[in-house]
């Protein structure tokens, strides 16, 4: 029972610093560009889109698709990079647990 006891209370040492860190990912940002720096997307670390910049040199009333194609393409990587960051700040929770998908 003792070791039961313990290991609770690891837990939840845990799960206080699992929350720190969720926090503490609230105040990062990732930034990613598309078309050469001419799309820029910021996101948080809890995949927020805070910030978007456009070029004006990208801005065509002509090619519309293309400035969707470079949003979306920055707004992907963004996330892509959100995703990464959060495999590594939460990945130390998890690492020898094999639970997959847990972050």
């Amino acid at each position: 029972m003792k070791n039961m006891g313990q290991m609770m209370k690891q837990m939840q040492k845990m799960q206080k610093q699992m929350a720190k860190a969720q926090e503490e990912l609230k105040e990062k940002t990732v930034e990613a560009t598309a078309g050469g720096g001419m799309v820029t997307v910021v996101a948080t670390g809890d995949k927020r889109i805070v910030d978007v910049k456009i070029s004006e040199e990208v801005i065509d009333p002509d090619d519309v698709d293309m400035l969707q194609d470079l949003i979306l393409a920055a707004t992907n990587e963004a996330l892509k990079q959100v995703d990464e960051l959060i495999e590594q700040d939460m990945g130390k929770f998890t690492k020898g647990m094999n639970i997959p998908g847990m972050f």
